[in-house]
């Protein structure tokens, strides 16, 4: 369920937690006004102008930072591709941290839906996302493995019997994130852009960290709405005007230093 018109299906909670015993593009961006204080948290080497003839502000970057949004940007820019051995190894990295006790089949089975894909074949769902969503989900899983199998298995909080899928929703944070920070224009044109290039530069995986971040966020924003699968593109709306708000404040220096980094656990 993405901008571009994509959709998923809904996933009927079972239980608490999967049973494997019984295996049964827009480019506009929104301006946040953020705090005066800015300026003076490490951030001054970006700078903010505002062009006549453009009513939002316009961000210089350092050379450094330059460089970091290239190298994201060439990330961005790598869609899902089957044919690839690199992505299929990927894919099966994912399906063995994800069920280590549980053989994959092949890289089209009916296994996936098990994960929160739509169907039997995965490929299918990164149209929003490209092959940085799949990188982004391998992150999450060897980074903080507890949270992504509490989140893959539903195991936290008094849940809905229609529940979001687990990958697409997955993919779905990828693509809002690259909206949120404007990463596929040159210079960021809002603050939280600006914000997060300084973050990137000192961290060339912060991009993966927010992910992170972010979807442990979302699942917490879902259970605090009491939300049911028809509720997640409002769930998605309220998770992105959190993160810009955490983003924004005064004494984050670092994304670990973001409140709901305090959600995640390895």
């Amino acid at each position: 369920m993405d901008d571009r018109g994509g959709s998923f299906v809904a996933v009927r909670r079972i239980s608490q937690g999967l049973d494997r015993s019984n295996t049964c593009h827009s480019t506009s961006a929104e301006f946040v006004t953020g705090s005066t204080a800015w300026l003076g948290r490490g951030l001054s080497c970006v700078c903010a102008q505002r062009r006549e003839s453009d009513a939002r502000p316009s961000f210089d970057l350092t050379p450094a930072q330059e460089e970091c949004l290239q190298r994201l940007q060439s990330r961005i820019d790598v869609p899902y591709d089957g044919s690839i051995p690199e992505h299929q190894d990927a894919l099966r990295s994912l399906w063995n941290a994800a069920f280590p006790e549980e053989e994959l089949l092949g890289l089209i089975s009916e296994q996936w839906k098990d994960m929160g894909w739509q169907g039997k074949d995965p490929s299918t769902d990164f149209r929003g996302g490209g092959f940085i969503s799949l990188e982004n989900l391998l992150f999450f899983v060897r980074n903080f493995p507890k949270s992504f199998q509490d989140l893959l298995r539903k195991q936290e909080g008094d849940r809905s019997v229609w529940e979001y899928p687990f990958a697409v929703a997955g993919v779905n944070i990828t693509f809002m994130l690259i909206q949120m920070l404007d990463l596929e224009a040159v210079k960021p044109r809002t603050l939280v852009g600006a914000t997060f290039l300084k973050f990137l530069a000192e961290n060339d995986s912060a991009f993966d960290l927010l992910y992170c971040i972010t979807f442990k966020m979302m699942d917490h924003q879902w259970l605090s709405m009491r939300a049911s699968y028809m509720d997640f593109n409002t769930v998605m709306k309220s998770t992105r005007r959190q993160l810009e708000k955490e983003l924004l404040l005064e004494d984050i220096m670092r994304l670990e230093d973001v409140p709901s980094y305090k959600l995640l656990s390895r």
